[in-house]
């Protein structure tokens, strides 16, 4: 293990896993309601090209966010041709996977999202890296066959079907898989959701089609976004969570108290601080009613279980795992401890350097960055340390015809105390002070220029007077507030 490693303490004090995507109202693409993205399979299954034998010089495991931006990165340094080979369980190219709890819920009258119009990267501003791309690129590309075993020793991986791929540099960028409800308790009744993948969103579109009654079973990212894309349908929806408020990792309760209206006000139910006992099945043996530990039931014939993700580490397990934050465990080059085996993205374990601790962080940005961190890293002399800024931001009621968009965004560290300012009309801000220094800062409804001063406030945590700050008369003036307090250097 690396000394970089040994130095840090491997606790995750104030560490967020969230996930969440970044924006998306370029990534829409509208096809006639008639096309569902599952006619597109075909085109997603051929291999990119064939090795004459086994080897392979790099190989990227996992067909997600992450993959597909080291990818681009090995393009970039023309290192792909005939070179590299991803091995996805997906039947589809990488793509922009939060998109699936966003626009791709949307009813079909309300121009959902569909493949091909979110692969990777347009999520970033970069090219659309369809099947034929990766064909273009020279990349071999097998589907839906996941790695089901890895020799270390051999430096070779076994596939699903039987396939043995040797290896040159092993990058592990498997992801997170869904939480589910234990069986016995009925988590695998139909019309019971989880959400990870297109399959899984096709399922719940199918559903929602048919629908009267929806549940939401988490109260975080995915229990927020589906369930605004329910109120789309003009569903029957209810939320509901053990803990106290909506996000509760990251907002404050005053915060959850105005989204909660807001959800609410669009007809949103929510049940909050009560245990469930099970889902129950009807006649028909699917599912009917949530059944709660007081007691009561809920109706539903459709429920969506959103409860967080787990870092998929199988077969990886002897590359070496964090216990305390989960995932594999990796140094600032995104290097395991055995050599020519890398890690990205989800399934990472990392120093998050300029909060001295080891994090996991399930989120699109940080999926997209250290993919390009490791693979430069890898095929160039890079040697700086990866210096990640969480940042966390969802949109939601963005279907058109929505009275009201929704759209926020989160920079930094949520700890210390909080200063509020602005009504929620539509605006509202939220500061994280700590030790007299600004460490977070969360804004709803900003505008461009707002919304990019909040990473520089963010990474410098300038000192700061909360008492000016909380006697700010509007969020503009919060904000002017805060970047007066900002080094000259880091206000340009």
């Amino acid at each position: 293990m690396s000394s970089v490693r040994r130095s840090m303490a491997l606790s995750l004090k104030h560490g967020l896993s969230l996930w969440c995507p970044q924006s998306y109202s370029f990534n829409r693409i509208h096809h006639p309601s008639s096309i569902p993205s599952r006619t597109f399979q075909r085109n997603y299954v051929v291999a990119s090209s064939s090795f004459a034998n086994e080897n392979r010089e790099f190989v990227i495991v996992g067909g997600g966010n992450a993959a597909g931006y080291a990818a681009r990165t090995f393009v970039e340094h023309g290192m792909a041709n005939g070179k590299l080979c991803i091995v996805s369980k997906e039947a589809y190219a990488p793509y922009e996977r939060p998109a699936l709890t966003k626009a791709y819920l949307f009813p079909l009258d309300k121009k959902p999202a569909r493949l091909p119009g979110f692969h990777t990267c347009v999520g970033s501003g970069g090219e659309r890296q369809t099947s034929d791309w990766y064909k273009e690129q020279g990349i071999e590309m097998l589907y839906e066959d996941p790695v089901t075993g890895i020799d270390i020793e051999k430096q070779t991986l076994t596939t699903n079907s039987g396939k043995l791929l040797k290896y040159g540099s092993l990058i592990v960028a498997t992801g997170c898989t869904a939480s589910r409800f234990p069986e016995k308790i009925g988590g695998n009744l139909p019309g019971v959701h989880y959400i990870r993948d297109v399959a899984d969103a096709d399922s719940l579109i199918s559903s929602l089609e048919k629908a009267r009654k929806v549940v939401v079973v988490g109260g975080g990212y995915i229990g927020m976004e589906v369930a605004a894309a329910a109120v789309g349908w003009k569903l029957d929806t209810t939320i509901l969570f053990p803990e106290n408020h909506l996000l509760q990792r990251l907002f404050t309760p005053s915060l959850a108290r105005k989204y909660e209206e807001l959800y609410q006000e669009n007809g949103v139910k929510f049940l909050k601080g009560v245990p469930i006992k099970n889902l129950e099945a009807g006649s028909d043996g699917c599912v009917a009613a949530v059944k709660l530990e007081n007691g009561s039931t809920i109706e539903a014939d459709t429920i969506i279980i959103g409860i967080g993700a787990k870092p998929a580490v199988s077969p990886f397990e002897r590359v070496g795992l964090n216990t305390t934050v989960g995932g594999i465990q990796v140094d600032g080059q995104f290097r395991t401890s055995v050599p020519g085996i890398f890690a990205i993205g989800d399934v990472a374990a990392f120093p998050l350097k300029m909060y001295d601790r080891i994090a996991r962080v399930e989120h699109v940005d940080h999926a997209r960055r250290s993919a390009q961190h490791c693979i430069k890293a890898l095929l160039t002399a890079q040697t700086h340390t990866y210096d990640y800024l969480p940042h966390f931001y969802s949109r939601v009621f963005e279907y058109e015809g929505s009275p009201r968009k929704v759209w926020w965004q989160f920079f930094g560290d949520n700890v210390g105390e909080t200063v509020e300012i602005g009504n929620f009309d539509p605006k509202i801000a939220t500061f994280w002070i700590d030790s007299g220094k600004l460490k977070g800062v969360l804004l709803e409804s900003g505008s461009p220029k707002e919304f990019q001063l909040l990473p520089k406030l963010a990474r410098s945590q300038p000192s700061i007077d909360k008492a000016k700050l909380q006697n700010a008369s509007s969020v503009e003036e919060a904000l002017e507030i805060a970047q007066a307090s900002l080094p000259v250097e880091a206000a340009v």
